[in-house]
């Protein structure tokens, strides 16, 4: 595998996705698994609903990681969940260059991404904690916080 430098663009192709249909575990165990898959590496975790036989609700959980981390993946999701099978597959994953930049606001700097393809700047997304920080410091909306640093990159 080879590693590239997070801010590069560069393509994984030594990614996985691993599934899991899930009918019979509370909301709790879900947020619990979850927070164990990121722990042990897995880059995305993720549930979305979905309806199994007999009309049952449940989750499909999907998670991405490196394939080097497929058996400890399977061993939390055997030992975790109640799921019989698990389903994985080669997966690429284009990843764009991307670049750090912080922006000064009223109530101080904010930590804001951003996306570059060909030199250029086509994505920016500030920082939650940053502005999630600033809004319970100031006592303001969350909201307001990300429409300034919105402003600032304008």
């Amino acid at each position: 595998m080879i590693n590239h430098p997070p801010d590069e663009q560069h393509i994984d192709a030594e990614m996985l996705k691993i599934e899991v249909n899930i009918d019979d575990s509370p909301g709790e165990w879900l947020g619990y698994v979850m927070e164990k898959l990121f722990d042990a590496g897995a880059n995305d975790v993720y549930y979305t609903p979905i309806y199994m036989k007999k009309n049952r609700p449940a989750v499909l959980l999907q998670l991405l990681c490196s394939k080097a981390r497929l058996e400890e993946m399977k061993q939390i999701l055997i030992t975790e969940t109640t799921t019989l099978g698990i389903r994985y597959y080669p997966l690429t994953v284009f990843r764009m260059e991307r670049q750090i930049r912080k922006v000064l606001t009223k109530w101080g700097e904010i930590t804001v991404k951003e996306g570059v393809q060909n030199g250029e700047v086509i994505k920016s997304s500030p920082e939650y904690e940053d502005c999630r920080r600033i809004a319970e410091k100031y006592q303001i909306p969350l909201k307001d916080v990300y429409a300034e640093v919105w402003r600032k990159l304008d």
